[in-house]
């Protein structure tokens, strides 16, 4: 199996990990928030200290920036105005009320987290070809940490706008499986858009982790104050900063 392939299911199972926990414990999403927090310090860092550099050393500095700026104002654009980039920690929805029944919502929050996790795998895959090691392992780092809050979250939510506990819990993994459908998507379209594309897609993907970082501590924050939201995250930052700098230094990752 092709490297992008294995680590598309090892993202789908940590998500899936998150859905399962998100279904069946009822107060997992108070354990969840800090969580949420940690992952979106990593996610930052990992756009910053691993992305970046290395889109940087294609573009040029100036072009990368705008690229990934451009990214995250695109992201900030629909989330804002069109639809929730990331339906399971949406800025609309109360997480602390899930227990309470939101009918209505399943069928848009699987439509959008199914273009979400799709997405996830065609970033991972482009990544996993990139001629440096450093960004596949960047990427996939990043990934990892936000797949676990995203499960749990997108598990709760759709749980409580469901009726059957097994409805949406299989919906919920229907949805984590097509990060696999998107990682196997790249690798067929790919080779036809060139290197050049596949460059800015990823600086793209970077902008929308830079806003997704931002996005998560500061629901965070607005929740529970400045600490329990910027200790994990700048946790999740300085953590994600510091594997890149020893792996870079000692592993060539």
């Amino acid at each position: 199996m092709p490297a992008p392939l294995s680590y598309a299911l090892l993202l789908s199972a940590i998500a899936i990990l998150g859905v399962f926990a998100g279904v069946r414990l009822s107060l997992v999403h108070s354990i969840a928030r800090p969580i949420v927090a940690f992952s979106g310090g990593v996610l930052i860092g990992v756009a910053l200290f691993w992305v970046l550099p290395d889109i940087a050393l294609f573009f040029g500095w100036p072009g990368a920036i705008a690229w990934v700026a451009a990214g995250a104002v695109a992201v900030w654009i629909t989330d804002r105005y069109i639809h929730p980039v990331c339906p399971s920690c949406a800025h609309t929805h109360d997480h602390d009320q899930c227990h309470t029944r939101l009918h209505g919502l399943a069928g848009p929050l699987l439509a959008v987290a199914s273009v979400h996790s799709f997405f996830d795998g065609w970033v991972l895959a482009a990544s996993a070809q990139d001629s440096t090691a450093i960004l596949a392992a960047g990427v996939l780092i990043g990934l990892a940490a936000h797949k676990l809050p995203e499960g749990i979250a997108l598990g709760v939510i759709v749980r409580a706008s469901m009726r059957e506990s097994w409805a949406a819990l299989w919906s919920c993994l229907a949805v984590e499986a097509l990060t696999v459908v998107g990682a196997g998507a790249e690798l067929a379209i790919a080779p036809s858009i060139g290197t050049a594309w596949a460059h800015a897609l990823l600086a793209v993907a970077a902008g929308s982790f830079i806003y997704l970082g931002y996005h998560a501590v500061h629901s965070e924050y607005k929740r529970g104050g400045a600490a329990p939201a910027f200790m994990p995250a700048l946790t999740g930052v300085a953590g994600s900063s510091v594997v890149r700098l020893v792996g870079g230094r000692f592993f060539g990752v």
